[in-house]
Formats: structure tokens, C-alpha cells, sequence
């Protein structure tokens, strides 16, 4: 082999080389101290559970720092693990004394570093990324918090944030672990509530405050005007005793005048105090008379929003609670009144009824009892009948049944008859009912056995 083929054969060594340390480089993956490498598809790797048993899982990863990644069988992927800030609202939610309440919390959210811990974050966020841990962890925290909120007063809520921010983080806890995340901070930020509950608790306090405020104002203005006055009092004193002096210096000379300066002075120096004294009475009283009319005023302003609660009272008696009384008194009156004319009507038609029917009962028996009566009487009278009386009644009642016979004769307006042997019309129809009532005794004999003939013929006979 020729120099050139051994130099070309030593360019070819060390291009492979330098192509070789040039993989092995860019192979070496590395991560911030932040981050996590994950690196799959390579060796298996083990895992151990919160029950102390080993689970296989198919990837290998590195908190920080770089480690080799075969380029034919394995990939990798990144996945921070920073602290992720969490600031949330939640509106309008009910505390445990029935106050809806706004609240603003902080809170701050990493992945765990424990092995399982970080198993668990790699298999739920790697294909989200810190905006996937930003919502998941948000989501479990507004349940969570609403959760709290419902079992704080607000007023404990207030003055225990510390405690409701260790409830929330217990509440939170076994969710995160479950995720492979921790809440490392929770603090309440700010909390509201849209019907001035909160307002309301502070003005007790607000006005007290006030109150104290304006009765320290007093006392301190009534020292200064006492602490005035005394001094006046010994200035004035010191005054009298130099002019006391020197009035005595010159007494010799003029005793008479000192002894009448003197008693003036005196004079002066007391209506002097008891001017200073009536002038701390008079602003005594007066800040007693401020007092009592802040008193009268507050007292006046309790009174008048008493007044307004009568008055709203008395307004929805007065409107709602007196008229719906009323309309009730009157529907069960009403309702009362109209049962009462049914069952007084019902009574009365039964009463009614049956004295009707009693009536009629008794006029049915007594029909009954005169025509049995009647029908005895014309039976006993039938016995005592003799031929001759039979004979009688039979030819008096004979008129009747030719009328009867005859009577549908006079209800005839007009008569057509028609006849083809010459007679009219009217003589044949008058010897027709002739004929009908010359058939009466045969017809009563047929129904009676008394022979009508037979017996005329008897009595006329007698009679000749």
C-alpha cells in the first residue's frame, strides 16, 4: 500500500472517529436542575409502590444533570418541574352560615419528587406540560376550596385564614399525591360578598370605635380646660402675692392704700376664679349636653329604623297576611253557610216528602176504606135485592147505554155516506142504531140471565 492509500485510510480512522465523539455528544442529553429527562424504549425500569411491591415500567428518567440516550432504540422528552403559580377566584359560593361570598386564594403547585410521586406526574402531565398541571391542579382546587368554604362561617374565615388555608391543603393532599403533585403554598387573598354581609359586621365596631373616639376627645378637652384653669389660677395668685409685695414694700407710706388695694385684689382674684370656675361649669354642662344629645340622636336613629321594621311589618299584615285571613274567614263562611242551606234544604225535602207520602198514604186508606165501605153497603144492599128491584136498575141504566152508543154521533161535524138501494142516507143510519139498541135486552140477558122481555110481558099483563 502506497503513502497515499495509508493517508487516506488514516483521514478515513479519523473522520470516523471524530463522527463517532460527534454522536457520543449529541447523545448526551442534559437538563437544568428544574427539569426532568424521561427517556423511553430503552431497558425497563422498576418503580416501587406505596404498598412496598415493584411495578415495571417502560421508561427511565434523571432529576437534572445528563445521562447517554441510545439514538436507535430510545427517545426522550422534557418535563419541568418549577413551582407553577395558581391564582383563582371563586364567585358567589355559600359559606356555612348561608353567605355567598367571593374569594381570591394564591396558591403554589410542583410535581413531587418521590419516585412514585414522579411516575405519576410523568404518566398524567408529559403529554400536557406545565399548562396541563396549571388546569388540573386549578380544577381540583376550586372543588376543593368550595368544599372548605362550606364548612367556615365567614367570620371564621376572617379571623382564621391559617386554619382555612391547613384545611385546604389537607383537602387537596391525597388528589395531588394521586396526581404526582404537591401544594407547597395556599393563601387567601382576598374575600368579598355582594349583599354587604361583611360591611355589616364591620359597622358595629366601626361606630364603637367612633364612639370611643369622640368620648376621649371629650375628657381630653375637659382636662385641658381644667388644667387652663388652674394655671390661670396660679398665675393669678402669683400676681396678687408680687403686688401683695410690693403693695407691703410701700406700706409704710401708704398702709390705707395697700390695706383698700389688697381688699380689692382680693375681691378681684375671686370673682376672677369664680368666673374661670362658673365658665368650667358652664362647658362642663355643655359637653354634657353634647353627650346627651348624641345619645338622644342615636337612640332616635335606633327608634326610627325600629319604627321602619314596625311599619314594613304592619304593611304586610296589613296587605298580605289581614286580607288573605279574611278572604279565608269569608270562603270557610261562605262554604260553611252553603253546607248549612244544603242540609237544611235536604232535610226539609225529605220532611216533605215524607209528609207527603204520609198523606197520601192516609188518603189512598181512607179512598180505599170508603169504597170498601161502599162496595159492603152496595153488596149488602144486592142482597136484599128482589127480582123486580134487579129488573129496575137494569132499565134505568139502558138510557145510558144507548147514549153511550149514540154519543159519538154528536161529535160528528159532517156525514157522506153513500148507498146504492135508493134510501138516504140518514134514514139507514138512523134504523141502524135503532137496531143496535133493539139489541140490548138479548146482549143483557146474553150477559145477566135476565130476560127483559119476559119480564115487560109479566108486568104488563098484571097491569091490565
Amino acid at each position: 500500500m502506497g503513502l497515499i492509500g495509508i493517508l487516506v485510510l488514516i483521514g478515513v480512522v479519523i473522520l470516523f472517529v471524530v463522527a463517532f465523539v460527534f454522536l457520543i455528544y449529541k447523545q448526551y442529553r442534559k437538563v437544568g436542575p428544574n427539569e426532568i429527562l424521561i427517556i423511553s424504549g430503552g431497558k425497563k425500569n422498576y418503580v416501587t409502590l406505596p404498598d412496598s411491591t415493584r411495578k415495571e415500567i417502560g421508561f427511565r428518567y434523571r432529576i437534572g444533570g445528563g445521562t447517554f440516550v441510545n439514538p436507535f432504540t430510545e427517545s426522550v422528552e422534557k418535563l419541568p418541574i418549577e413551582v407553577i403559580s395558581i391564582q383563582g377566584k371563586i364567585s358567589e359560593v355559600l359559606s356555612h352560615n348561608g353567605i355567598p361570598i367571593t374569594v381570591v386564594y394564591n396558591s403554589q403547585v410542583k410535581i413531587d419528587t418521590d419516585d412514585y410521586a414522579l411516575y405519576l406526574a410523568i404518566t398524567n402531565f408529559l403529554s400536557k406540560g406545565t399548562q396541563g398541571i396549571h388546569e388540573v391542579s386549578e380544577t381540583v382546587l376550586e372543588s376543593k376550596v368550595r368544599e372548605v368554604i362550606g364548612t367556615f362561617r365567614v367570620e371564621e374565615i376572617f379571623t382564621s385564614r391559617s386554619q382555612f388555608a391547613d384545611k385546604v391543603i389537607q383537602a387537596v393532599k391525597q388528589d395531588f399525591m394521586n396526581l404526582g403533585l404537591m401544594l407547597m403554598s395556599f393563601g387567601l387573598k382576598d374575600i368579598t360578598d355582594s349583599q354587604g354581609y361583611l360591611d355589616a359586621l364591620s359597622m358595629p365596631n366601626i361606630t364603637a370605635a367612633k364612639y370611643q373616639a369622640a368620648v376621649d376627645q371629650a375628657e381630653k378637652d375637659r382636662d385641658i380646660t381644667i388644667k387652663t384653669a388652674q394655671a390661670k389660677k396660679e398665675g393669678e395668685v402669683a400676681r396678687l402675692a408680687a403686688e401683695a409685695e410690693i403693695a407691703g414694700a410701700s406700706w409704710r407710706n401708704e398702709a390705707k392704700k395697700a390695706e383698700s388695694q389688697v381688699d380689692v385684689n382680693m375681691k378681684k382674684a375671686r370673682a376672677d376664679m369664680a368666673y374661670e370656675l362658673e365658665r368650667y361649669k358652664i362647658q362642663k354642662d355643655l359637653k354634657r349636653e353634647e353627650y346627651a344629645v348624641k345619645k338622644v340622636e342615636l337612640e332616635e336613629a335606633t327608634r326610627l329604623e325600629k319604627m321602619g321594621i314596625e311599619k314594613k311589618q304592619k304593611e304586610l299584615e296589613a296587605n298580605i297576611i289581614k286580607p288573605a285571613e279574611a278572604r279565608k274567614f269569608q270562603v270557610q263562611a261562605e262554604a260553611d253557610a252553603e253546607s248549612y242551606r244544603i242540609i237544611t234544604e235536604s232535610k226539609a225535602k225529605v220532611q216533605a216528602r215524607v209528609a207527603e207520602d204520609e198523606a197520601e198514604s192516609e188518603r189512598i186508606r181512607k179512598m180505599g176504606k170508603a169504597e170498601a165501605s161502599m162496595i159492603a153497603e152496595k153488596a149488602k144492599a144486592f142482597e136484599s135485592y128482589n127480582q123486580a128491584a134487579i129488573y129496575q136498575m137494569i132499565m134505568d141504566k139502558m138510557p145510558d147505554i144507548a147514549n153511550a152508543i149514540s154519543a159519538h154521533l154528536s161529535k160528528l161535524d159532517k156525514i157522506v155516506m153513500i148507498s146504492n138501494d135508493g134510501q138516504l142516507g140518514t134514514s139507514k143510519l138512523t134504523g141502524q142504531i135503532s137496531e143496535i139498541i133493539a139489541q140490548l135486552p138479548e146482549v143483557v140477558e146474553s150477559l145477566t140471565g135476565a130476560d127483559i122481555k119476559e119480564f115487560l110481558k109479566k108486568k104488563l099483563n098484571k097491569e091490565e
